[in-house]
């Protein structure tokens, strides 16, 4: 039996943290071990912010390198970046004129910048390029072009699915079933990972814990998530904690629930809850960190992977593409 396709991607628009970790790499992987999975580095993406081009590729390895660490085998899944697939654009144009503009009105990314400007006084479109407003249908040309049924995405990505199973609908009235509709695959449990501030774990807000920071850098960073002033001896509400909601992805079930009964007994310092997370991360990523360094000094192995991996990617890209070709009349 034909194994469904999997797809997810990263965008390379800073280093990998362990929200990313929790809420989209650990649950692409997993998918892997039932279906052909597809990963990509939207590099292309990245383009809507990032403006240097050495960023960028460093940016693009940083991903590439994290992902392989973490035990992606590019021999039994088809591991790529965005930019190696020229067809990707291709069916960006021709998924654009079936995308109502009201559509991408309506979607997260955009609204949200509309929003920061008008709240500022400025014009609401001021700053806003049009790869930011048409960001969605390069995603769905993303996912659509390689057949994908299943897409492990965040919960604040969960709109992109839905935008991209409204254009394949679309296409797919005109011109009958070619392209799939796909389902998002959405870990509830992992839907907002605190950063170290207790907002959402962003690169945007700089609150990041870096996967594979040294190990004196992560002690740091774990020391510093906030708590509040509660002293060890009073009781404390283990569901409002930021740190026990990092620690519960990682600890056993049984050490969860031995710590979420220290909780709320009382007697439980939150620097001790600090040094069992550290060691948990330490213990859980400092292997991987031996294999990241050593890939982010083989930039030359990194860039074969790709290429190799981009090869195997347009086998599914370009009959795709005869077939869309040929359904809009361009063959």
């Amino acid at each position: 039996m034909t194994r469904k396709i999997a797809l997810t991607g990263i965008k390379p628009s800073g280093t990998p943290h362990i929200g990313n970790y929790l809420g989209m790499i650990r649950p692409a992987l997993e998918l892997a071990q039932k279906h052909q999975a597809l990963y990509f580095i939207a590099d292309y993406h990245a383009l809507t912010t990032i403006k240097d081009g050495s960023t960028l590729k460093h940016l693009t390895y940083e991903v590439a390198a994290t992902w392989l660490a973490l035990g992606l085998n590019p021999d039994e899944v088809i591991f790529f970046r965005q930019s190696d697939i020229p067809e990707v654009l291709e069916l960006t144009w021709v998924l654009a004129c079936f995308t109502p503009k009201g559509l991408l009105n309506r979607a997260h990314a955009y609204k949200s910048e509309v929003d920061a400007n008008i709240s500022a006084g400025r014009s609401p479109d001021e700053g806003i390029n049009a790869g930011l407003f048409s960001y969605p249908v390069l995603m769905a040309a993303d996912i659509l072009l390689y057949g994908s049924q299943y897409v492990p995405v965040g919960l604040d990505q969960k709109q992109h699915i839905e935008i991209a199973r409204d254009i394949a609908t679309a296409f797919n009235s005109t011109y009958g079933d070619i392209l799939n509709i796909p389902e998002g695959v959405i870990r509830e449990e992992v839907m907002i990972i605190p950063g170290l501030d207790g907002r959402k774990m962003s690169k945007s807000y700089q609150n990041v814990i870096p996967i594979f920071s040294t190990s004196k850098e992560l002690r740091k960073q774990v020391m510093r998530i906030v708590t509040d002033s509660r002293p060890p001896e009073e009781p404390k509400d283990p569901e409002g904690d930021n740190v026990f909601k990092i620690y519960r992805h990682f600890a056993p079930a049984e050490a969860v629930e031995q710590m979420r009964q220290r909780y709320i007994r009382g007697g439980l310092a939150y620097s001790e809850i600090k040094g069992e997370l550290y060691q948990l991360l330490e213990d859980h990523f400092g292997g991987a960190r031996n294999k990241y360094n050593q890939l982010m000094n083989d930039r030359d192995r990194l860039n074969r992977l790709l290429l190799n991996g981009a090869e195997k990617a347009r086998k599914i890209a370009i009959p795709m593409m005869v077939r869309i070709r040929k359904a809009i009349g361009v063959d």
